[in-house]
């Protein structure tokens, strides 16, 4: 498990902003019995955490009174370099459930989409709940199975950790093979009077500028 260390945080508003030009990101924690609390984390460290672990991992917050589990509830990002800004973070009641959205990964090849058919990804994530000691920080989803176009995979076709329970139907699909639609070629003969009644009238524009001359 990933521990990250936390500071109380005194600075809020648009001037905890200026806390990232430090390396240090703005933050907050709260939970069913934890009052919200501003802190700041290390950018880097976090940024680190999220590239390994995704927004699905559980985290050990540090260095606002006793180590308390958390998971990362939202992520504000700059529209522009798409940096992290500002995180929530909720904190685990001990010994409850957590409901989480969980990545998708796909991996594999498919020998329909190898032959030049569409894969068409449906879910991009899913909804579980388990024990936070237990929950995955993605689900992989193996593609090699989609042989010819009109195959799926379902929920009931993927396989989880033991302690996980999907919070989906089982028939709900994940991923399909689609043909590429093809673009209809125009088979529509030229109307033939419009042609002639243009050129007729550049003929008869030629004639009045003769016999203007």
């Amino acid at each position: 498990m990933n521990t990250l260390a936390a500071e109380p945080r005194s600075i809020i508003g648009k001037a905890s902003k200026d806390l990232l030009l430090q390396d240090r990101m703005p933050a907050i924690v709260y939970g069913p019995k934890k009052e919200a609390t501003p802190v700041t984390i290390s950018l880097l460290e976090f940024k680190r955490i999220l590239r390994e672990g995704g927004e699905s991992s559980v985290i050990d917050i540090t260095g606002i009174g006793a180590s308390m589990q958390v998971l990362v509830q939202e992520v504000d990002r700059d529209p522009v370099t798409n940096q992290p800004r500002h995180a929530d973070f909720y904190a685990i009641e001990k010994g409850a459930k957590v409901e989480v959205a969980v990545p998708i990964s796909f991996i594999g090849e498919s020998p329909a989409v190898k032959e030049g058919a569409n894969l068409v990804k449906v879910l991009h994530e899913i909804e579980v709940e388990s024990d936070p000691s237990k929950l995955p920080h993605e689900i992989e989803v193996d593609i090699s199975s989609l042989v010819a176009i009109g195959d799926q995979i379902h929920i009931k076709d993927i396989k989880f950790p033991t302690g996980v329970v999907v919070k989906l139907e089982e028939d709900e699909v994940v991923v399909l093979v689609q043909a590429i639609a093809e673009e209809e070629e125009s088979t529509e003969a030229p109307n033939m009077d419009a042609i002639e009644v243009e050129q007729k009238g550049k003929a008869d524009g030629a004639s009045e500028e003769a016999a203007a001359e």
